[in-house]
Formats: structure tokens, sequence, C-alpha cells
């Protein structure tokens, strides 16, 4: 049989060489299949690197590494605002009380509490020359009947406290200096016949507008007494006392509508001889309670005149419909 030349069955060199490229290529096929099966059973990419903290995994031989291209768009800056500075204005509201530069105002009742009191000249138990002046100078007013003794004693804190009571000052009865200050103002120093006893001239009446026409009894509370006026003439003059402070004599013009020579009150039974009646019970009568205690005492709100002689003459002049005249 003629042989073909089979692979294999030759022999020599150049068969040799065939059979050395085979095998290397056969190894090399086998080498790569041996690869693809390893690679597979590699960790996964996600594992945690084995280096440093913070240091990222290490690139591949073959692979660059990434690098962020440097940015080209400039930097990104904010506006300088163009709005003012905020600034809260400056107060106007004045300081606290609490501020060491705003001045304490003391309160009224600290202000009244550092008013020193009016210091007391006379009272009762006194006695010398300033007691003296004073009856004096409070008998210029009407406020004293008695001749000056120099002694302060009933009479004279009842003038007192009659005198304070009218000028709207304290009650007190006894002579302070705010009380001293007011007489000096209304009275005249005294002469030696004043304060020895003579009885001062009391002022000359000042007539009401009202009273100078027609016959008028013209009442006057500042002066204490009673003018009877006849045309704007003055007939005669009495020394009148007035109600109390809660019985006060009214003010204003009245008429007489009434007479009652004997008259006695019906209302605290007590004798009100010569009354004429001008105001509902308010009446211009005699009083022997003023002819004895003066000033010391008060009416119930009618005029009481103490010279008996010059009220009957007067009721005696008056007529019925004639004006009353009640002033300050």
């Amino acid at each position: 049989m003629t042989y073909t030349g089979e692979p294999g069955a030759a022999h020599g060199p150049r068969a040799g060489a065939r059979w050395s490229v085979a095998a290397t290529a056969l190894l090399l096929a086998f080498a790569a299949v041996a690869s693809c099966s390893d690679r597979g059973e590699e960790p996964a990419a996600s594992a945690a690197p084995t280096g440093p903290p913070g240091a990222g995994a290490a690139p591949s031989p073959t692979q660059r590494p990434t690098t962020a291209p440097p940015s080209t768009a400039p930097p990104t800056t904010a506006p300088p605002s163009t709005a003012p500075p905020s600034t809260a204005p400056p107060s106007t509201a004045p300081p606290s009380s609490a501020s060491p530069e705003a001045p304490v105002q003391p309160s009224a009742s600290a202000t009244a509490s550092r008013t020193p009191a009016p210091r007391v000249l006379f009272g009762r138990g006194d006695e010398g020359a300033g007691v003296r002046e004073l009856q004096a100078r409070l008998a210029q007013i009407s406020w004293f009947d008695s001749a000056p003794t120099g002694f302060y004693g009933r009479l004279t804190a009842s003038a007192v406290d009659g005198f304070q009571a009218r000028r709207g000052l304290p009650r007190t009865g006894q002579a302070d200096t705010v009380t001293w200050a007011r007489l000096l103002g209304m009275t005249t120093r005294p002469t030696a016949a004043e304060l020895s006893g003579e009885k001062p001239r009391p002022p000359r009446p000042r007539l009401d507008p009202r009273c100078l026409n027609g016959r008028v009894l013209c009442v006057s509370k500042a002066t204490r007494s009673l003018s009877w006026v006849v045309d704007g003439t003055v007939r005669a003059t009495l020394d009148v006392r007035f109600g109390s402070e809660y019985t006060p004599t009214r003010e204003g013009v009245f008429q007489v509508f009434w007479k009652s020579r004997h008259h006695v009150s019906t209302l605290y039974d007590t004798p009100m001889p010569y009354a004429m009646f001008f105001s509902g019970g308010q009446a211009v009568h005699y009083s022997a309670d003023f002819a004895a205690q003066g000033y010391n005492g008060a009416s119930h709100g009618c005029v009481n005149v103490r010279d008996k002689a010059g009220i009957a003459a007067l009721f005696a002049a008056v007529r019925t419909g004639d004006k009353v005249v009640v002033h300050r």
C-alpha cells in the first residue's frame, strides 16, 4: 500500500517543527481558557479596599486615573449688598426713672411731710403783751368783744377759732404763724386806747351796689354789720352775727314779708323778738345769746342783733316789702 504521508507518521526535522507549532498553539488556547476561569472568581469591585482609610481603589495598570478637568467658570461670588446697613433709630423716649441720670421727683406725700407745720405763737394759758395785741387786733374786726386782758383763755381761743374758720384755716383755736400773718394783713397796729380796752370804732361798712337804691336792710358778712340804708344814705349800723357752717345764712336779694314783735321759734322754742322775716324761716331779730356771748356762738341761720334798743328802732322803721340784701 502506498503511504500517503499522514501527520504524525512522518519523521524528521520538518515534522518536528510542525508538531512544535501545534503544541504551542494548544498550550496558548488552554492558558486562555484557564485565565477566563480564574477571572470569574475574583472578588467584587465593591469589596472594601485594603489600603489606608480614605484611599480609593488602586488604579488598573492599564487604566489612567480619572481626574476632573479644571473648571473654567469664574468662581461664584455673591454680589455686594447695596442696601444700607440696618441700624435701629435712636430712641426718643425719655430715660426711665431708674436711670442714674434722671432726677428723682419726690412724691406729693413726701413733699407734704417735709413742709413744716405752722409754729404756734400763743395758746391757752399764755399771757403777756403779745396776747393783748392779739386780742386788740381781733377786736378791730369784731372777733373779740371783751377788753384786752393779756390772758389767753376760753374767750380768746373761741375768737381765734372763729377767725380761722371764716378764713378757711385749720381750726385749732391757737394763734400760729399763718393765723397771725392773716390777722396782721387785716388790721392795724393797736393804739394805746385799744390796748387798754377802749372799744374800737368798727370799720365803715362797704355798701353793696344793690343797696344804693330805695329802702334796704344791707347785711355784710365781711364786716358783720347791718346798715339801714335809704336812697343810698346810711341811717343806722348794727353789729350782727350769722348762722354756722351747718346752718348758713342765705345770701342774695330778698324782701321783708312778715314782721313779728314777740315771735318765738316753733322749731327751737327760743324767743326771736323784733323778728323781720325775709327768707323762709330766716329773719333779722334780737338775740339775748349774742348780747351775752358775742361772736363765741352762732345762729341757726338768722341775722342776730345784740343791740336791743337799736333793733327796736329799726323794727319801727322797716316796712313789709322793704328790700334785704345779704352779701359777703
